[in-house]
């Protein structure tokens, strides 16, 4: 796929250009969609593979959820000035069945030929394909490095952004700010719940494209509140009824904790050689059982016509958390050692290889296999048996991505 081609489906995915699209009801009116039919199968059922927020995964069985999706989007165009756009996406996250959520609903006003505001469900910007990270055929890889995308779950949150855009010579920049609140479920695989929760959350992202080459920083912070976690709840009522309060106020999230995310990314598409790359890290800002941590991925791939095989290696390590225990919890054996197995951070990589087939104009055939090896806490993968524990696994995945 092209690096124009790349660029059009991004486009269209945001409902900027009504390419793969169909007009009802006359002109103002663009109605266009987007989706992946995909079926993966892992090596072993002793754990489970997943996408980041996602329950069911596969683990030794064949699915269709983990890659799964479809996306329908409505964009009406009042004038050249004010428009409209909604998006549904149907896909398997935090639950055991496929749920449909809003994940774009806002009006944009153009202030000018360079600057854009818009107001309602707006994404996040903080990866290099937020913008983008659910629309198969505009990614290389079946899906996003959970190494690097299991970080930072939040992808919207309703409030504002404003977007300004200027050429310098050949070099487009592109400026992105954005505020408001986010809320979602979060799946939690000790006891397989899914709590709320919301997070006052701001930032912006910064990029810069140069004939092949795109380069973005983003940065954004959120306070992060849930209030029915059971797991940490229980633990940090067991703490305060014992004398440990300060401890339970620093691990909880109940009252809401800072947290930062920061990331650098980069694609380029060169004479056939396709590349892209990403670094991010998770910062709390105040005392949080959440670890600190840093991830990273490179892919790297080569276009034959209408085939590109790509390989990729991705690395996570969670730093731990921030928080420091006090000498007395020795105490307790048992539950200093829950503790701070809490506390501790996990790891884990993985090597990649796939190939995508562009067999026609709005659909493309891919086929990839993960090689994932867990470290420390089991990196992410879920449902560990005893017996599973430190065992790499082997995910093969095919499917066809689709725009309309």
């Amino acid at each position: 796929m092209k690096h124009t081609l790349l660029a059009a489906s991004i486009l269209t995915a945001l409902g900027l250009v009504p390419a793969h699209a169909a007009s009802l009801g006359g002109e103002n009116l663009t109605i266009s969609g987007f989706g992946t039919l995909a079926a993966a199968r892992s090596n072993t059922d002793e754990s489970r593979f997943t996408r980041a927020n996602q329950r069911e995964g596969t683990a030794g069985t064949a699915t269709f959820g983990l890659d799964s999706n479809l996306g329908l989007q409505a964009t009406y165009t009042f004038n050249e000035r004010f428009s409209a756009t909604s998006q549904v996406l149907s896909r398997k996250t935090s639950g055991d069945s496929f749920t449909t959520e809003l994940a774009w609903a806002f009006v944009k006003y153009k202030v000018s030929d360079e600057v854009s505001v818009r107001v309602g469900r707006v994404v996040v910007p903080a990866f290099l394909i937020s913008d983008y990270q659910n629309v198969g055929y505009a990614n290389t890889m079946m899906r996003p490095p959970v190494e690097m995308y299991g970080q930072n779950i939040i992808e919207n949150l309703d409030g504002a952004d404003i977007n300004w855009q200027h050429s310098f010579g050949d070099t487009n920049v592109t400026a992105q700010a954005v505020v408001g609140i986010a809320r979602g479920k979060s799946f939690v695989a000790a006891d397989h719940s899914e709590p709320r929760f919301q997070a006052p959350a701001g930032g912006f992202a910064l990029s810069a494209e140069h004939g092949p080459v795109t380069l973005r920083f983003a940065h954004v912070q959120g306070k992060l509140k849930a209030t029915d976690v059971k797991a940490i709840n229980s633990l940090t009522n067991t703490l305060s009824s014992i004398g440990f309060g300060q401890l339970a106020d620093d691990i909880s999230i109940s009252e809401g904790k800072r947290m930062a995310f920061t990331s650098v990314g980069l694609l380029a598409d060169w004479n056939n050689i396709v590349v892209q790359a990403e670094y991010g890290m998770r910062r709390a800002k105040e005392p949080v059982y959440l670890s600190e941590s840093n991830a990273w991925y490179t892919m790297a791939g080569y276009r034959f016509g209408k085939i590109l095989p790509y390989y990729a290696h991705a690395k996570y390590d969670g730093k731990g958390s921030v928080i420091q225990t006090p000498a007395a919890l020795a105490r307790i054996p048992a539950l200093n050692a829950g503790v701070k197995n809490l506390l501790a951070g996990g790891s884990q990589s993985s090597d990649l290889v796939g190939v995508r087939w562009d067999f026609a104009k709005s659909a493309a055939l891919k086929v990839q296999v993960d090689r994932v090896k867990p470290g420390a806490k089991n990196g992410y993968l879920i449902d560990v048996t005893p017996a599973g524990v430190g065992k790499n696994v082997t995910v093969v995945a095919a499917g066809v991505d689709f725009v309309f």
